[in-house]
């Protein structure tokens, strides 16, 4: 597990209701994600895991309530205030995301020219430094097409760590990996943890995954348009007395699916 720091909360979420037009997806959503830790949202199938995902780094507007990221309210900020909010988190789409015109460097290197004043060199060895951190120091030249899946979504981690963000957002990091592949990018991510301190935000249905690295999980419940629970997720596989919450995390079939 990842060595918290705990100097305050990352993320503060108040009151928050998910969704879009008249669809409610999610309400009343209060929860905070602490310095340094490994948080995971999870859930079934279309509960709305990877919409608050957007919602908490400021892609979707919330219908209603706040995110504070490191007690800055991205949800109300506006301007250069919300520029400042934005380039303070990096984030991982399950994809990757990679542009595919550009090798590993120049992907990483990208957000460096948007948003600094360094120069070519300098951006050069932190991007270097950023590969190197995922283990593709090697691949540098590479293009996206010419590796394989997990060593994209490392890639992707390292464009995510460009600007040296305390926070990280990752939606479905273990999507399509195979379980040695998955293995491997779970312990980057405890790595990065442990020795950075970079708190991760991570929607994820892999329950391998969310055992070997989850500090702490939050579940939502489709039906019930809400959190159903929250905590370690080894003490709520072996303690909730909620069906829904002991089904999931046991992997156990529905009568309705027998």
């Amino acid at each position: 597990m990842s060595a918290i720091n705990n100097t305050g909360p990352a993320i503060e979420v108040q009151n928050l209701t998910v969704g879009y037009g008249s669809t409610v997806l999610m309400q009343n959503l209060n929860f905070t994600v602490n310095n340094g830790e490994i948080f995971v949202i999870l859930g079934g199938s279309g509960c709305g895991k990877s919409s608050l995902l957007k919602n908490l780094f400021g892609l979707y507007q919330p219908l209603a309530g706040d995110v504070l990221i490191e007690g800055q309210n991205i949800t109300r900020a506006q301007g250069a205030d919300r520029q400042r909010i934005m380039t303070s988190f990096g984030v991982m789409y399950q994809q990757g995301a990679l542009f595919g015109s550009m090798n590993l460097l120049d992907n990483v290197t990208l957000f460096m020219q948007e948003y600094t004043q360094l120069t070519d060199d300098q951006m050069n060895l932190l991007a270097r430094c950023k590969l190197d951190l995922v283990g593709l120091l090697p691949y540098e030249s590479y293009m996206p097409s010419e590796i394989s899946g997990g060593m994209q979504k490392r890639a992707a981690i390292a464009r995510a760590m460009a600007l040296d963000p305390k926070i990280l957002f990752l939606d479905e990091p273990s999507a399509g990996l195979d379980p040695i592949t998955s293995a491997d990018l779970d312990s980057t991510i405890q790595d990065l943890s442990r020795n950075l301190g970079i708190t991760f935000v991570i929607v994820s249905h892999e329950l391998a995954s969310i055992y070997a690295i989850a500090d702490k999980v939050i579940m939502l419940d489709k039906g019930a348009k809400g959190m159903i629970a929250e905590g370690d997720p080894k003490v709520l596989r072996d303690t909730s007395k909620d069906p829904r919450v002991h089904q999931f995390f046991n992997r156990i079939m529905s009568k309705d699916a027998a």
